[in-house]
């Protein structure tokens, strides 16, 4: 019985690493790769439903290691796409206008700002300031925001593709 939870432990990890992997691709635009991946998916999905369906073991360890594997596969292919899918996002930040102090910093430090400046539905004059940037530099990127300007309101956008322009 033991070999046999197992069995359906890791063949329930590998389709569901798979199938998340999969959807992360698909929804990036990486259609090449996409149906190769669903059917290894596929096939081995059927190889562990059928496993655990066709034994003569009557044991609550076969649905629990079933489920145990799906939840496993889960975290290992949420792991495996962002370390290996590379994101970009796009930063909205509405500031005062004409923060220069902001704009300057974060083109020196080597990021594209593109400024836009807001005029209706506001008391005081704001610009709103886009940088897009690969994933891992976010978090650098609002570090720097918020020395500058604590009140900045920011939203955070993930960005699926991005045509010319210049990303640091």
């Amino acid at each position: 019985m033991l070999l046999t939870c197992i069995e359906i432990f890791f063949a329930r990890l590998l389709d569901v690493t798979i199938s998340t992997c999969r959807t992360m691709v698909m929804v990036r635009k990486k259609s090449l790769i996409t149906p190769l991946l669903a059917f290894c998916e596929v096939f081995v999905w059927f190889y562990a439903a059928r496993k655990a369906l066709m034994t003569q073991i009557n044991s609550i360890m076969i649905p629990i290691c079933y489920s145990l594997g799906y939840m496993t596969g889960t975290i290992i292919g949420g792991w495996i796409a962002h370390k290996w899918i590379k994101n970009i996002n796009s930063i909205e930040i509405t500031t005062k206008k004409n923060n220069y102090e902001l704009i300057d910093t974060l083109r020196n430090k080597g990021y594209a700002v593109s400024v836009i400046e807001l005029k209706e539905n506001f008391r005081d004059e704001k610009d709103l300031l886009i940088v897009d940037v690969k994933e891992k530099q976010t978090k650098e990127v609002l570090r720097l925001i918020h020395s500058i300007d604590e009140k900045a309101f920011i939203v955070i956008k993930d960005t699926k593709v991005v045509h010319n322009g210049y990303i640091k």
